[in-house]
């Protein structure tokens, strides 16, 4: 018999609804199965399944809503409000992402003309100045 190939751990996506400037905001993100993010969220539905079934209708026929799952049912109809600053990068990694720039970013970033390289390097040209300028300082001053 053929050996059959582990299936490949595949992805999840994962969808948040977010408050912004009075409007609705959804953010869609797929992630590997096996990480952090998707196992709390995989968790977090499951919750969300197993306490809707935990209200049942009562003898009225009227449903009254349990402890737990009132709670529950509340805490995640309410949506999260989202910063001005969550915001920007989000409509920043959208724009990277539709523009197909994000490797020409990333290549660009990663080289001599990088930003970081650029401040690090003043950083250290700084450093090694003040040095100078203190041994000179320290050598003139008399014992």
């Amino acid at each position: 018999k053929p050996q059959e190939k582990p299936k490949d751990p595949g992805k999840v996506t994962i969808t948040k609804t977010f408050d912004f400037a009075g409007e609705e905001i959804k953010v869609t993100k797929e992630v590997d199965s096996n990480s952090k993010e998707a196992k709390s969220f995989l968790k977090q539905q499951e919750k969300l399944q197993s306490a809707a079934p935990a209200s049942l209708p009562t003898v009225s026929g009227v449903k009254r809503p349990s402890g737990m799952s009132s709670l529950l049912g509340k805490i995640g109809a309410k949506k999260q409000k989202m910063s001005t600053l969550e915001k920007s990068k989000l409509d920043w990694e959208t724009f990277k992402e539709e523009e197909g720039i994000v490797e020409e970013l990333a290549i660009h970033n990663r080289g001599k003309d990088g930003y970081i390289e650029r401040k690090a390097f003043l950083e250290r040209v700084d450093h090694r100045q003040f040095e100078i300028e203190r041994d000179i300082r320290l050598s003139r001053m008399k014992p």
